[in-house]
């Protein structure tokens, strides 16, 4: 997990760096500062989500499954809204601000990097559901843990870059 970390941080830092190089280069509108909000609400489900699944980690290390499977379905909720949120912020900017990748340098570096991470967000919620499978079903067991908690590592990785995108894109972005 850690060279898989490792690598994703690279292609994340070059997607960040390539933002922030073209950020004010478009010849033609919109602008980030036209257009942006930054996603408070979302933002705070997808950090919140950090400490749910700790916190399910922890619990199925000591052995309490129905625990576990609370705070793991509360994991996936979380990123789920916060999931549900881009898309709704995506279709806002394509609908009623025109904004596609297409537009202009800030629509394509923007799609991109924001892309990238709902990317990423994705398969994380599809391997938190996996997990919870096993664990609704009882494969799932204490001995496991230390696997999820593999997981779980792959999650905080991907609410560490949110920090790192949101401050980009909808602080210094804009």
């Amino acid at each position: 997990m850690y060279c898989l970390i490792a690598a994703e941080s690279a292609i994340f830092t070059i997607v960040v760096v390539a933002y922030l190089f073209y950020i004010g280069k478009s010849l033609t509108g919109p602008k980030p500062a036209d257009v942006l909000h930054a996603p408070i609400f979302y933002t705070v489900c997808l950090l919140s989500s950090s400490l749910t699944i700790h916190v399910a980690v922890r619990s199925l290390f000591a052995g309490k499954m129905a625990a576990f499977g609370l705070w793991w379905v509360l994991t996936i909720v979380l990123g789920g809204v916060f999931l549900f949120g881009t898309g709704r912020e995506w279709a806002h900017l394509i609908q009623d601000e025109g904004l596609t990748i297409s537009t202009n340098l800030f629509g394509t570096t923007y799609y991109s990097l924001v892309g990238l991470h709902a990317f990423h967000v994705t398969v994380g919620l599809l391997a938190l559901t996996a997990v919870a499978v096993f664990c609704f079903t009882s494969q799932l067991e204490r001995q496991h843990a230390e696997r999820v908690e593999v997981l779980s590592m792959y999650w905080h990785f991907v609410d560490a870059v949110w920090v790192i995108v949101f401050t980009v894109v909808y602080l210094i972005g804009i």
